[in-house]
């Protein structure tokens, strides 16, 4: 096992531009995620707690796709074959789950597209395309027509939807594109209208949580979810909202996602305290000092901003560009754990849902997931799955 010298350490720890530092941040990555294999073994991560062990949570929960994502995305950035070896098998195991009684639900794109989908892009494997077409098959069949949206969760909430819905969208637009049925398409775009129109506030803030009436499709009311309430700024919220707009854009070249996206970039932006890295809810309290943050919300929405980076030329997406790398150096430099070798996660300090008093200043496998992600477009990755 290689380890990480003091030399990329201090070299992160010193660096005044993320373009500075990202050579050692790439080193860094490589020793840790190659640590994390042996440390998680078959183990399906979800929290790391003040131990630094993550926890193994059963294969129909909801992040059970971020780990092996993250091997993918090594793979295919390195070429090296024990990253795919690593995670090849996750979603013939997700498969046989969905035989059994499970919950599968909303998230489905959570946990296929970085195994069946990325698996299909990398290698061709026709088993890694049937599972993701059967994923965005089940998607798509929770598309309640009345009031647009795709149903969340499962058991009696017939009429709820959520924000975190917009990163599921991708599943459904690679599947039209893959099968050349615009049914799929029909769908996402319908529920991301409904992210617009309903979800997205005038100011750029989210809601986490609408009800609606399941029948006649009537909004019903917001919910504040794992928000601090139902008029709060719930920082995760946003970040999915500004990704998912963003990635919506890129599969549809509608102005009207992206312009969703850039309001709620230009909100998260106006929020971050000093060192960039965001609060768990921008309205928590006033002042927010004593709030935790939330490096899980840090990182998607950095991952996010390169998307708007990437879709606006010139200067306009330069600004998106220079704030993403910003909160990535912030997050490197003062959330991560480089320099200790037990500690099984690679970022600390995010917020699961602190209203339940759950997960609270831990590390989040998704967290490190969009790091990863984010990481990895600064350095040319461009086959995008979510």
């Amino acid at each position: 096992m290689s380890n990480l010298n003091s030399t990329s350490t201090g070299t992160i720890a010193e660096a005044h531009s993320l373009q500075e530092a990202l050579p050692a941040i790439w080193e860094a990555l490589q020793v840790k995620v190659d640590r994390m294999i042996g440390q998680l073994g078959s183990k399906s991560p979800h929290v790391a707690k003040e131990d630094g062990k993550y926890d193994d949570m059963r294969l129909d929960w909801w992040t059970a796709g971020f780990w092996p994502g993250i091997l993918w995305i090594m793979h295919e950035m390195t070429g090296k074959e024990h990253y795919k070896e690593a995670a090849w098998g996750w979603d013939e195991k997700f498969e046989q789950k969905t035989i059994q009684d499970n919950n599968f639900h909303h998230d489905v794109g959570f946990q296929f597209l970085p195994t069946s989908v990325i698996k299909y892009k990398l290698t061709g494997d026709k088993d890694g395309l049937r599972r993701g077409l059967q994923a965005a098959n089940f998607l798509a069949g929770r598309f309640n027509i009345a009031g647009s949206f795709l149903r969340a969760w499962n058991q009696d909430k017939t009429g709820w939807a959520i924000v975190d819905s917009s990163m599921n969208l991708s599943i459904l637009f690679w599947a039209a594109e893959q099968i050349g049925d615009p049914r799929f398409e029909h769908i996402a775009r319908a529920h991301a209208n409904t992210v617009v129109d309903k979800f997205i506030r005038e100011d750029g803030s989210v809601n986490h949580i609408l009800s609606f009436d399941p029948r006649s499709g009537e909004l019903i009311e917001s919910l504040g979810g794992q928000g601090h309430g139902p008029n709060s700024a719930w920082s995760r919220g946003a970040a999915w909202a500004l990704h998912g707009m963003a990635n919506t854009y890129r599969y549809t070249g509608d102005k009207r996602y992206l312009r969703a996206s850039q309001r709620v970039a230009h909100y998260f932006l106006s929020c971050l305290p000093d060192d960039y890295v965001a609060h768990w809810d921008f309205r928590a309290a006033d002042p927010l000092d004593g709030e935790p943050r939330d490096t899980s919300a840090a990182s998607c929405a950095a991952s996010g901003l390169l998307e708007l980076a990437d879709a606006l030329p010139g200067d306009e997406g330069a600004m998106y560009r220079r704030a993403a790398e910003r909160m990535l150096l912030s997050l490197s430099q003062h959330y991560a754990t480089w320099d200790r070798p037990d500690h099984e996660a690679i970022l600390v300090e995010g917020t699961g849902h602190k209203p339940a008093g759950q997960n609270i200043n831990v590390s989040l496998i998704y967290g490190d997931y969009y790091y990863v992600e984010a990481i990895a477009k600064l350095l040319g990755w461009k086959n995008r799955i979510f």
